[in-house]
This record gives C-alpha cells, sequence and structure tokens, in this order.
C-alpha cells in the first residue's frame, strides 16, 4: 500500500471517515459491499456473536487476532482494530501490535483501562495510572513494523475522573506519540465540541457512536464540524442483528413458517451471489481432474 493509499493519508483529507463496527468477515463483506473503505473490527463485536456475553474483557488476543485474520482474507478495507488494553501490560502490547499488524490491521487501538476491561460506555471502570498507559502508547508505537500502522490511544477517564483528566490524559497520550486520539464516552454535546480546542490543532480525532450509549448520536458532518476526522459506530451491526434475529425466531416460532419475514430476507441464490458462490464454483472447475480415459495434455 502506497502513502496515497494508507490511513493515515485518509484521515489527514476530508471528509470525515465514516466507519462501521464489524465482527467478521460476513460483516466485513458486506460492509465493504455497501462502499466502505474503512471497517472497525469490534471488540465488543466478537464478545457479543462469538461468546454471547458482554464486553468485559472475556475475549482474548489470538481470538481477535484469528478473527482478523479471516475478515483480512475476505476484504481489502482499512482495518481498525479494538485491541481493548494490549491485554495486559507494555510487554503484552508489543506482543498485540506485532500480532495484528501481520494479520491485517492497519490500526490498533488500546485504552487506559485496568485489565478486565469494560465497555466504554458501562459503569464500574478502572484506569490504570497515565505514566503506564504512556508506556503502553511508547511499546506500541517500537513493536510497529510499517509507520502506517496506527496506534489509538483511548482515555475512559471521562466516566471515572471526570472530563477535565480525561483532556489532560489525552494531551499526554498526544506527547507520547500516539497517531489518533480517542477520548471515549463525552457526555453532551457541549463536551464533545471541547475536544478538538483542548487538544490543538493538527491532532486526529475519533469519535465513537453508540446507540443508546452516554454519547449523544450527532452525524458525521456535525462530528467534522467539531474537528473529528473520524468516527465509528462499533456496534451498530450487531444491535441490527438483534432485533432483526428476534423477529425472525418470534414468528417463526408463532407462525411454524418463514413465509411472514420472506420481504426482510435473501433468499437463497442472493445470499450465495452475496458471498460469492458462483465465482468460487467457477474456479473450482479450473483444478478439477479431466474426464476418465483422457490425460493432461493428450491432444487426440
Amino acid at each position: 500500500m502506497n502513502q496515497a493509499d494508507g490511513l493515515r493519508h485518509r484521515l489527514s483529507c476530508k471528509p470525515i471517515v465514516v466507519t462501521p463496527g464489524i465482527c467478521d468477515a460476513f460483516t466485513a463483506l458486506i460492509a465493504e459491499k455497501a462502499g466502505f473503505s474503512t471497517l472497525y473490527v469490534s471488540g465488543a463485536g466478537i464478545a457479543y456473536t462469538r461468546l454471547g456475553r458482554p464486553d468485559v474483557g472475556l475475549v482474548s488476543m489470538s481470538e481477535v487476532a484469528e478473527t482478523i485474520a479471516l475478515i483480512r482474507e475476505r476484504v481489502d478495507a482499512h482495518l481498525i482494530v479494538d485491541a481493548d488494553t494490549g491485554y495486559g501490560n507494555a510487554l503484552n502490547v508489543e506482543r498485540t501490535v506485532r500480532l495484528f499488524e501481520r494479520v491485517g490491521a492497519n490500526a490498533v487501538q488500546i485504552e487506559d483501562q485496568e485489565f478486565p476491561k469494560r465497555c466504554g460506555h458501562l459503569d464500574g471502570k478502572v484506569l490504570v495510572p497515565t505514566s503506564e498507559m504512556v508506556g503502553k502508547i511508547k511499546a506500541a508505537l517500537d513493536a510497529r513494523r510499517s509507520g502506517e500502522t496506527l496506534v489509538i490511544a483511548r482515555t475512559d477517564a471521562v466516566a471515572v475522573e471526570g472530563f477535565e483528566s480525561a483532556i489532560a490524559r489525552a494531551a499526554q497520550y498526544r506527547e507520547a506519540g500516539a497517531d489518533i486520539l480517542f477520548v471515549e464516552a463525552p457526555r453532551t454535546q457541549a463536551e464533545l465540541s471541547r475536544i478538538a480546542p483542548a487538544l490543538g490543532a493538527g491532532v486526529l480525532l475519533m469519535a465513537n457512536m453508540v446507540e443508546g450509549g452516554r454519547t449523544p448520536m450527532l452525524s458525521a458532518a456535525e462530528l467534522e464540524g467539531l474537528g473529528f476526522a473520524l468516527v465509528i459506530f462499533p456496534g451498530g451491526i450487531v444491535r441490527a442483528f438483534a432485533q432483526t434475529a428476534s423477529d425472525y425466531y418470534a414468528s417463526l416460532a408463532t407462525h411454524g413458517t418463514t413465509q411472514p419475514l420472506r420481504a426482510r430476507m435473501l433468499d437463497f441464490e442472493r445470499l450465495n451471489a452475496l458471498i460469492g458462490a458462483p465465482e468460487m464454483i467457477a474456479r473450482a472447475k479450473r483444478y478439477e481432474a479431466p474426464p476418465s480415459g483422457k490425460k493432461t495434455g493428450d491432444r487426440r
């Protein structure tokens, strides 16, 4: 990937980068086909769909790495990966960044919570000292093989220590060299509007829109006007799936048929077209054995 194609270059340009959350290769494929060139591999999304559990630090580094690898095999989009706390101390962060970069991450996000962490919009979070997070950021920067692999520093201090502390922490993470700053869960539009002026011009800022979360839902255009370069919608697809699946299973249990919801479903052929079944079957034919009795290269 050359400089002009890199995520860093794209984030330095307008418009704001709108990034949907994904949790597997299937959602990644659908998002890319919808036109998105940057995707967010959501740790919460993996916890919800792979474990059927909340985002409370249960997902391991190896499970996320496997997910990244499967996604990267299927799509070409830039992948921003939620690495939680880095799964331990600074040495764990080194290993996490090296592994995630190797399997296809273009940006790795780490946060300043104690391990095990909690979703940024849940109560009960505990923070590590600022100095420890600074060390983790430096470890992440040292571990990456390419300067095009971005390090995102997230602070959860708004909910624990207050907005001013969150800004102070983010400023120190900027000084440590983080490529993107992420102040998680500001509580009002006024707080959102204060982040860019407080952290200075030229800083790449990320916003997180969670349906029903602590932060007011703003449009991408509104967030761009407040100085943000990147906005993620990390769990929206899982919430959409959950509603659709609930409706589907309830309807099937009531009616004994899927007919009432057929209009909301892809049929067999359309689903296979979406995932590329015809192309794979055609490609497989190139490797089939020749008809019985005729050897490869036989010109009779």
